[in-house]
């Protein structure tokens, strides 16, 4: 059996391709960089995290994009022995991305690109410009050798549908652009919110995959095909083949946003995005994440519909584990772990090092938390519930201006920071600043806790679904726990102020500040992260 969802915490927008044995996944990472997440599979049980294709300045540079803009909903798809990867960048959505939450919120700015490469692992290619016209583009290569992008087509003009439909171009591979007129084959259904174009062939029909209902409780798989490529799509009897909707039993919510792979033998296999929400607070703290199942075909020529599976039935294919993840990162290579990104910039030298000082990852103090810019914060992915980190750091600031620590991260107003930092009263000191986006007071901070200068001090979380605790030790000492007991279910897309975009997930990781300008470094021994049971007293 599979066990959903197949790729953990934050990996939405799933897109999958076979090459011979070889299964491969990509996921959106939004703001988080390097950009899009490829997994691996050779049965489509067991995954790993394989790779982050764009990964240099030409490809990508989010430097002041909002919250949950960035890389959005890739296409990953192979045709003339190479890898064509479709992306969207985005570089405003929502009122926040306006500066005034009254301002200009139906204008967006989406821009699609191609990256190609005979390697799943690269190089990739440069990027080919694509258009603007919406979001979530994928590339349809026909059985001619002919290409089509498709992409949800945005309607900014007042009155009118948002979401005007899927929108069909020819790319010419020769001239590296699009060509021809863009038509609208898909103007979408009453469910609204028509987007997440896939499109295959099969039996002499053109089958068409949208996303419908929005990215949350309502979320679902719109099918629809045709005879001829440009249409007209009839939809399929039930419209809808996968979804959550009206079914709050179901363990796996917010089921949409699908792509389909063959099996060598012919089995149909749906990838979709999908949240697990808190029991106790209903939020997704895990962000949008990625199941799998398998699909019937009926003789009618539809896709059977059918609703999320927990555990789904595995194809039967040789079984191929990988290496588990280390529990433990010590810093001893001169790259970043895999599991570990960083927010929007292509220049990470800026950043963080893991070269001038062996053994210990180096974050440059820069920004301040929540910074769209240049903010030294390494973290990694929530993947469960319920888990445990911790680090050890290295750290002397002079005034209150300069910060490092441990966060618990969704976004620049959504995290819990437990931080060293120093004052004229405290001297070198902990504390927590939290940002609460659906509270009256939006930061709070504890009480300071008073450290000695001149010594290592650990810092540690444990989370268990919406119970956040922090603690800290010196040396060998025993552990301190601060007497707080912190919301986690604000680390989700549900916990939200007005007009702000929620599409990403929880991370846990190091930061580093200085607002003084004089770029003081915070140096972090090792960084582990293990998922645990569900413990039902707090650890004080």
């Amino acid at each position: 059996m599979i066990q959903n969802p197949i790729l953990p915490g934050f990996n939405p927008d799933p897109s999958i391709v076979r090459v011979g044995d070889d299964y491969y996944i990509a996921t959106s990472t939004f703001e988080w960089y390097p950009g899009v997440q490829i997994h691996h599979s050779r049965d489509l049980v067991n995954w790993r995290l394989l790779t982050r294709p764009l990964t240099r300045a030409s490809q990508l540079n989010m430097l002041g994009a909002p919250d949950s803009c960035g890389v959005w909903a890739p296409c990953l798809t192979y045709a003339d022995g190479l890898f064509w990867l479709i992306y969207t960048d985005v570089k405003r959505y929502g009122r926040t991305s306006s500066g005034a939450a009254t301002g200009s919120a139906s204008l967006r700015d989406f821009h699609n690109y191609l990256v190609t490469s005979p390697s799943i692992e690269g190089p990739w290619s440069d990027p080919v410009y694509l258009n603007s016209s919406g979001f979530d583009p994928s590339l349809f290569h026909d059985d001619d050798g002919r290409k089509y992008l498709l992409n949800q087509l945005w309607d900014h003009r007042p009155g009118g549908n948002r979401f005007a439909g899927i929108v069909m171009q020819e790319y010419s591979p020769q001239e590296r652009k699009l060509i021809g007129k863009r038509e609208n084959i898909f103007k979408g259904t009453p469910h609204g919110l028509t987007e997440a174009p896939h499109l295959y062939k099969r039996n002499g029909y053109y089958y068409l995959f949208t996303a419908e209902g929005g990215t949350g409780w309502n979320h679902g798989v719109t099918m629809a095909r045709a005879r001829d490529l440009h249409g007209p799509y009839e939809l399929h009897p039930q419209q809808t083949i996968l979804t959550s909707r009206n079914r709050p039993d179901l363990d796996l919510q917010r089921a949409g946003h699908a792509d389909l792979v063959e099996t060598p033998d012919g089995q149909t296999y749906m990838v979709y995005l999908c949240g697990r929400p808190l029991r106790n607070r209903g939020t997704c703290t895990l962000g949008r994440e990625t199941a799998i199942q398998r699909m019937q075909w009926d003789d009618d020529g539809w896709l059977r519909a059918a609703a999320p599976q927990r555990e789904a039935e595995a194809p039967g294919l040789p079984e191929h584990r990988f290496p588990p993840a280390p529990v433990r990162e010590d810093f001893d290579d001169a790259r970043l772990p895999l599991a570990f990104q960083w927010l929007r910039t292509p220049w990470p030298e800026e950043l963080f090092s893991l070269t001038a000082r062996a053994g210990y990852l180096r974050l440059y103090g820069r920004e301040s938390i929540g910074s769209q810019f240049r903010q030294a914060l390494v973290a990694r992915r929530q993947q469960a519930h319920c888990y445990s980190a911790s680090t050890v750091l290295e750290f002397e600031p002079e005034h209150y201006q300069q910060q490092a620590g441990l966060v618990c991260y969704y976004g620049a107003a959504k995290f819990h920071y437990l931080y060293i930092s120093h004052d004229d009263e405290n001297g070198k000191h902990l504390r927590v600043m939290s940002s609460l986006p659906n509270h009256v007071q939006t930061d709070t901070f504890t009480v300071p806790v008073p450290i000695p200068a001149g010594v290592p001090v650990q810092l540690r979380v444990e989370v268990d679904e919406e119970r956040l605790h922090f603690g800290y030790r010196l040396a060998d000492g025993a552990w301190q726990w601060l007497p707080q007991q912190f919301d986690a279910s604000i680390l989700s897309d549900e916990a939200n102020a007005p007009g702000m975009p929620n599409f990403t997930g929880a991370f846990v990781g190091m930061a580093c500040q200085d607002m003084s300008g004089a770029g003081l470094h915070a140096d972090f021994d090792h960084f582990s992260y293990e998922e645990r049971p569900y413990r039902l007293n707090p650890p004080i």
